[in-house]
């Protein structure tokens, strides 16, 4: 998603070091896209293998997994699953800024400007299924739990942290909270840097903790007027919200009106939208959860993860052998302890 609650909610700066031992649900698409968009080549063209297989994101998540993990943080990957049905329209306009951008790349490319290519390239990532599934693959063969969701990751990964599954729930989106998870850590990155959206380049970050109770008790609003804040703010479901109102607006709407019908009111909601308030405030209420899912960490397998790496994907072979060997002297085959034995 991607709602615009920053100027609202206080975080209290962390360090990695604090989320020692903690586990966390990882909005895996999230982070998955991150990659996508940052490990490029200078001319912004995506890394492959020598198969042409995309491999940026595994280069990512291998190297932000594995340094997780000698941190002791415990990440449990959450995978979005089928869309609602009112994302669609903000799929699609998604897949036509992409379509522009390649464009835009492509005449960047003919007049030879680096940073425009740099910049376009970055705007067309997308994360499609084989991509996924050798995600899901090289997480499992680090030991840790693939979560697949019904539907939303950020949905599903809200639940689990709801019912103490995990920790918190780890995402740079906010979208988890309007889901009700009691905690939020943003810019959990190993490099203490992360690119600036829209631009070329990075700043300087520090992991941050957001308590949703803290927040919601310091703005004076329930979780249900959170999620009417949002939804004027502008979601997933219904991009840009309404015209002219921000954050603190939106704030001040939902506190002077006390139920949908008044905020709805309030600011025509029917002139900017077919669907009604109530429904959009229902779907993300009443996003699909669940349950059935095995959170437990398993050994590394250390024979297999090389084979996928270095022999599937190129990896270089003294770089794996390293990190991994990086993890612990007890990390080996399968047949040795768990993961969990020396976090």
């Amino acid at each position: 998603m991607g709602v615009n609650l920053k100027d609202l909610f206080e975080r209290k700066e962390i360090t990695l070091d604090e989320l020692s031992g903690k586990i966390l649900a990882i909005d895996a698409y999230n982070m998955l896209y991150q990659f996508l968009t940052t490990i490029r080549t200078p001319e912004g063209q995506l890394l492959t293998d020598s198969k042409g297989n995309i491999t940026s994101h595994l280069i990512g998540l291998f190297s932000r997994t594995c340094a997780f993990l000698e941190k002791g943080i415990k990440p449990v990957f959450v995978f979005d699953g089928k869309p609602p049905e009112l994302k669609i329209q903000e799929l699609h306009r998604r897949a036509d800024i992409k379509r522009e951008a390649a464009k835009k790349y492509q005449e960047a490319e003919q007049t030879g400007d680096i940073n425009a290519m740099k910049k376009f390239g970055a705007r067309t990532a997308r994360l499609e299924k084989p991509m996924v599934e050798d995600a899901k693959k090289l997480v499992q063969l680090l030991g840790l739990p693939a979560v697949q969701a019904p539907s939303e990751g950020e949905a599903q990964c809200a639940h689990m942290a709801q019912t103490n599954a995990v920790w918190a729930v780890a995402s740079q989106d906010y979208d988890s909270l309007l889901h009700g998870t009691p905690k939020l850590v943003q810019n959990l990155s190993i490099t203490g840097r992360r690119k600036i959206r829209g631009a070329i380049g990075t700043v300087l970050v520090s992991p941050a903790l957001i308590k949703l109770q803290e927040n919601l008790t310091q703005l004076a609003v329930s979780q249900d007027q959170l999620i009417l804040l949002a939804l004027l703010v502008g979601t997933d479901y219904n991009y840009g919200g309404i015209h002219g109102i921000g954050p603190k607006k939106a704030l001040k709407i939902v506190k002077e009106h006390k139920n949908i019908e008044a905020v709805e009111s309030a600011v025509n909601w029917k002139e900017h939208y077919e669907k009604p308030l109530t429904e959009l405030y229902e779907l993300i209420k009443n996003i699909p959860v669940t349950d059935e899912y095995d959170i437990s960490f398993q050994p590394i397998d250390a024979q297999k993860l090389t084979t996928f790496l270095v022999d599937e994907h190129d990896f270089g072979a003294e770089r794996v052998k390293k990190t991994i060997d990086a993890l612990g002297s007890k990390v080996r085959e399968k047949s040795q302890k768990g993961l969990g034995a020396f976090l």
